[in-house]
């Protein structure tokens, strides 16, 4: 923290650019946390806020409801395959918090009150709330809680760059699978399995093989075990797909939306379930199995009306389609990427790249440097015109969805330029 003396102060954004006090301008490659889809000051999303602010600006929805909110739930669950109501709440923590919350309780409703056991993958992410914690247990992130949180069955992530001696990447996709099936086997208290969909961000963006997911999909049903699946940093487009869990061939019982669903504008999440889920919850007053969770600004109405424009947007600009040209972009910047000593290697789906950083490109060794990685690209990428941010030794290139080709371009010859410019540093 002592690193930081002070902060550059963002005053105005336009279009991919934000500018500070002092004037300068830097190209958004961390899309503003990952959520903003349009760039910044999009009329039509600025408008929609702007509307509504005038006829309601928020209600309850404990035992009350709204039309944005009520107009946004058709609209998810239209673009959401096999998933029949939705839970909002305001982050994407906490949609991870109400979908474990609704996998274990599902159980209780229907009387299996022995199934109480959470599966997940090693490395993943899922918030920084303790359930979230609990579930996408990162040790750098937070060992010093490690003693508060639930105990979780960890399965090992097939990551490509780092597989075990002995392995092919295609043996070791084989092993991770085989031990969810052994665990999924052996023990009939597991409840749900719950993993990032696609990809995991947070966790060094490590991409998923082809039918890993739809593997462990396969294998829940087998088994009776609920599938979770957190899209919020990777649906809605950011691997290039509206919902990433349908590329995949998976079917979850739960999946989680948040950063990009309001474009970025306004703070809003969303958890959907199918109704198998929906129905467990139906009863008497008596017999107390609604689910005891809500938050003060569950439900928005101007969160949801510019939710609602930006789903519209995203129709009327044909953005999926768009962005699978755009991506292509950085696939021209491999070679050149790779020619700097201290690029080990490069992960890229969609609008997501992690460039991981190494001392030792052989042994695969990574940088270690005195001073933080991400204060150090921080500082050189902002001389370059350009927010980047760092996760460990990972360079994260995160723009906003609707970024051009141009604009892309130019953001990944100035990430090399950071690169370079910041070697000496990181050595």
């Amino acid at each position: 923290m002592s690193e930081w003396g002070s902060f550059t102060e963002i005053i105005k954004a336009k279009g991919m650019w934000l500018t500070d006090t002092s004037g300068n301008n830097l190209l958004d490659g961390v899309a503003s946390m990952w959520c903003n889809v349009w760039g910044h000051s999009k009329p039509e999303l600025v408008n929609a806020i702007l509307k509504q602010s005038k006829k309601l600006q928020h209600s309850s929805m404990f035992n009350l409801t709204n039309e944005p909110a009520e107009k946004l739930a058709k609209s998810l669950v239209e673009i959401s395959p096999g998933m029949y109501k939705v839970f909002y709440s305001d982050n994407g923590s906490s949609a991870m918090e109400i979908a474990l919350k609704l996998a274990l309780q599902y159980w209780n409703n229907i009387g299996e009150v022995k199934k109480t056991k959470i599966a997940t993958l090693e490395n993943g992410y899922h918030g920084d709330t303790f359930g979230a914690m609990s579930v996408g247990y990162i040790p750098e992130f937070f060992g010093k809680f490690k003693k508060q949180l639930f105990s979780t069955i960890q399965i090992p992530v097939p990551n490509e760059y780092r597989i075990p001696k002995g392995f092919t990447f295609q043996d070791y996709q084989n092993t991770c699978l085989e031990k969810i099936e052994n665990k999924f086997l052996k023990d009939n208290k597991i409840a749900a399995f719950v993993m990032e969909s696609g990809a995991q961000v947070a966790g060094g963006v490590i991409i998923f093989p082809k039918y890993f997911q739809s593997k462990i999909s396969k294998l829940c049903k087998k088994y009776n075990i609920l599938l979770v699946l957190d899209e919020i940093a990777t649906g809605f487009g950011r691997l290039g797909s509206m919902t990433q869990y349908t590329e995949q061939k998976s079917s979850p019982d739960i999946v989680a939306y948040g950063k990009m669903l309001t474009g970025g504008y306004m703070t809003m999440a969303a958890t959907l379930t199918n109704k198998k889920i929906y129905d467990s919850f139906l009863g008497k007053f008596n017999d107390w199995k609604h689910l005891f969770h809500g938050h003060t600004f569950t439900g928005n109405p101007i969160a949801a009306a510019v939710a609602n424009e930006n789903l519209n947007l995203y129709k009327k600009n044909n953005l999926i389609k768009k962005i699978q040209k755009t991506s292509k972009i950085f696939e021209q910047y491999y070679e050149t990427l790779y020619k700097n000593e201290l690029v080990g290697n490069i992960r890229h789906k969609g609008m997501l790249m992690g460039i991981e950083l190494v001392k030792d490109k052989k042994n695969k060794i990574p940088i270690n440097p005195k001073k933080s990685i991400n204060k150090i690209i921080f500082e050189e990428g902002k001389k370059q015109g350009i927010y980047l941010r760092t996760l460990g030794n990972i360079v994260m290139l995160v723009p906003p969805l609707a970024i051009t080709e141009k604009e892309l371009d130019l953001l990944l010859v100035k990430t090399v330029k950071t690169i370079k410019s910041a070697q000496n540093q990181l050595i």
